[in-house]
């Protein structure tokens, strides 16, 4: 079954572009294209699409306004910011408004056609250094909480924050995917949490 991803970017370039990455991977089908938060936000309901691919800097209404706006009305769809940006308060609004993941338009189709399939399985992609700026709001003068989590589990959360993606983890410790995702799934269990996000807040943030 095909991943359905929705595009809402204004610049045509870069939507011919991560057009062209989705047709060329079997997993992935296009089912929305725009070129404004507008039209998205009437639209994206009815579609219903698995991610949507949200620019935050859109003509008018922003991405993480239209995310505001569809998220009620679509709970199903899940966002993931791609933007030139990376101030800190973008970061937060974005993720604030509902975005699951983060990625910067630098990066290429492998990195992205990647993200989009981590955040589709579960995970919270973001770039490396979204992940560290995130990290470090999150950090306070409290010590963290003990969450019982064992010594390979802490490993995973710190590669997770520092944004790498599954395949990356389960290299750089020499484990398999499906031990990684274990690992991740017993961590959110653990923290109560949904995702990388909610978990990076709640152990780093002290709550």
């Amino acid at each position: 079954m095909s991943i359905q991803v929705a595009i809402v970017e204004d610049l045509k370039e870069i939507r011919e572009a991560l057009q062209s990455f989705i047709a060329i991977d079997k997993d992935l089908l296009l089912t929305g294209c725009f070129s404004n938060a507008e039209q998205a936000t009437e639209e994206l309901p009815g579609l219903a699409p698995d991610i949507v691919i949200m620019d935050i800097n859109l003509p008018g209404m922003s991405g993480i306004e239209c995310i505001r706006r569809v998220k009620p009305l679509c709970a199903s769809c899940q966002f993931m910011m791609f933007t030139v940006y990376e101030e800190d308060e973008k970061v937060f609004e974005a993720l604030k408004a509902g975005a699951s993941g983060y990625i910067l338009k630098k990066h290429g189709s492998q990195k992205i056609i990647e993200a989009l399939k981590e955040l589709y399985n579960g995970g919270s992609p973001m770039s490396a250094d979204i992940a560290r700026k995130v990290v470090k709001a999150f950090h306070q003068e409290d010590t963290p909480q003990d969450y019982k989590l064992t010594k390979r589990e802490l490993d995973i959360l710190q590669l997770l924050a520092k944004g790498m993606l599954y395949k990356e983890i389960s290299q750089q410790l020499f484990i398999s995917n499906n031990t990684v995702k274990q690992h991740i799934h017993n961590i959110y269990e653990k923290l109560h949490v949904q995702n990388r996000t909610e978990a990076l807040n709640k152990y780093f943030g002290g709550h």
